[in-house]
């Protein structure tokens, strides 16, 4: 039996740093070294003072997961329109789908798991073009 890749990850020791988007914290979860890059695990919360804006986009990955913990997320996406997620809420993200976040709440705070972990993000013009 192999150990290799065992983490955990406790709330008390939780370090949140700025990172993809300027408007927002993540927390990494020790899963990005503990696959060696194939899967990534964060939390992600809002970033206090922080003005929110977000360009329509797409992530080059395999599979995306985003499960909300805290207050809410409007999301634009391409062919669905606008989804608005809640406490509790799961959204799937397909490989390649064009999106934009509308809007969230001040104390916003999700889950998303990646693959892989060193994916591309590519701005695009619009949601539906």
């Amino acid at each position: 039996m192999s150990t290799q890749g065992f983490v955990t990850a406790h709330a008390k020791d939780a370090v949140f740093e700025r990172g993809l988007r300027s408007f927002y914290e993540y927390r990494d979860l020790g899963i990005k070294a503990a696959t060696e890059g194939r899967v990534d695990a964060h939390v992600i919360r809002a970033a206090a003072g922080t003005e929110f804006s977000s360009q329509p986009h797409r992530h080059h990955t395999s599979f995306q997961l985003v499960y909300i913990l805290k207050g809410w997320i409007e999301f634009d996406y391409e062919g669905q329109g606008k989804v608005r997620l809640q406490a509790g809420s799961c959204v799937h993200q397909p490989p390649g789908i064009r999106h934009r976040e509308v809007g969230h709440s001040e104390d916003i705070e999700m889950l998303e798991i990646v693959l892989p972990a060193g994916f591309e993000t590519e701005e695009v013009a619009s949601v539906d073009g």
